[in-house]
């Protein structure tokens, strides 16, 4: 179900994008892009494409908003509560044996001799 509406998350961000980016700002957007009358001017030239337009961002932008939460929500409902730093800060179970320089491992034991073979 996470997986779901996060595809659909990432769908709609694309969406929302694209339409914000076909907007009309200050330079008059893709309605008058190609400098004089074109082939965009009937589809969104004028006010119909402004009105498209701004109710999609609109509503895509509510469904993010509503997706963005409905993820929150479905995450923390997931996870373990405990805190994430609570296991970086305990302290260790066990004490570390201490290390001779020569190799063996500090515990009254003697180091095995090792024998090169060919001599």
């Amino acid at each position: 179900m996470y997986g779901f509406f996060l595809t659909i998350l990432v769908l709609n961000g694309i969406f929302l994008a694209v339409v914000i980016l076909l907007q009309a700002g200050k330079g008059g957007g893709l309605a008058a892009m190609g400098g004089g009358v074109t082939a965009t001017e009937g589809v969104l030239g004028g006010r119909q494409a402004t009105t498209f337009l701004t109710r999609a961002t609109w509503t895509s932008g509510a469904i993010f908003m509503v997706l963005a939460l409905i993820l929150a929500i479905l995450s923390s409902r997931g996870g373990d509560t405990g805190s994430i730093l609570q296991d970086d800060f305990q302290a260790p179970t066990q004490q570390p044996t201490p290390v001779i320089p020569e190799g063996g491992a500090g515990g009254g034991e003697e180091p095995s001799p090792v024998i090169p073979d060919g001599l």
